[in-house]
């Protein structure tokens, strides 16, 4: 199906592969947005062409100020609300109260463990309904994304993965931002090219790689959170994650 699929859109422009992919997974598609850049291309893409696909967040509880600000503005500049999904509170509450506030930078299983609770978890709860999946990745952002394909299927969420911009480059993303007048967040101007969770960014510095700012206490080749890695902790079967 993946293989057919990328036959039909190719060659499409993204707002029209956006609209063929949402007739043919019709209630069965959602974009995943962090505001990061290259998510605020795709949301105004979806939004202001009314594209029948839900657009959705995950609140980590540890986001930066900067981020709300930018889930804000979109939701003003678009009247639309973006949908949030929490992490259960009391796997969070039971992670503090074991291994403090700060277990991520213990090790990477303790930092994946923060990542699961607080992401892979919730991301399961947003795709439990949907088959077709939309991502910002693009595949020049680390070394763990360079096989990264226009259509693929994810077996850790059970749904075909899209990712529109995978042959962007951070030109071609500001590009566009500011000929359509995109709200990003501020802190791309102060060097986070790549935000996630505050105690888990920082700003690069001249020479890194774009992902070099997160999780920067760990080898480049680890810099994933469990979302875009088909991993073995990840993997449910289809029958659970879909009950």
């Amino acid at each position: 199906m993946v293989k057919q699929l990328t036959e039909k859109i190719n060659k499409k422009s993204i707002k029209e592969q956006l609209e063929f992919l949402a007739k043919q997974f019709k209630g069965k598609i959602a974009f995943s947005t962090s505001f990061g850049q290259e998510d605020q291309i795709i949301t105004d893409i979806i939004l202001k062409n009314t594209i029948s696909i839900d657009v959705f967040t995950l609140d980590t509880g540890r986001m930066f100020e900067e981020t709300y600000k930018v889930w804000n503005k979109t939701n003003e500049k678009y009247n639309t609300k973006i949908i949030p999904y929490f992490p259960v509170k009391e796997d969070v509450e039971k992670m503090l109260l074991e291994k403090g506030t700060h277990s991520f930078y213990n090790s990477i299983e303790d930092r994946k463990e923060c990542c699961n609770i607080r992401k892979v978890h919730p991301l399961k709860r947003a795709l439990k309904n949907v088959d077709l999946w939309i991502t910002g990745l693009r595949a020049e952002q680390s070394v763990t994304r360079t096989e990264l394909a226009l259509l693929e299927e994810n077996k850790t969420f059970n749904t075909i993965k899209f990712n529109p911009l995978t042959a962007w480059t951070i030109n071609d993303v500001l590009k566009y931002l500011k000929e359509n007048n995109v709200p990003y967040n501020e802190l791309h101007d102060k060097g986070f090219l790549s935000i996630g969770c505050s105690p888990c960014t920082r700003a690069i510095k001249e020479g890194e790689d774009i992902r070099a700012g997160r999780w920067w206490w760990e080898s480049k080749d680890k810099k994933e959170c469990g979302l875009h890695v088909e991993q073995s902790e990840n993997i449910i079967s289809i029958k659970k994650l879909k009950e």
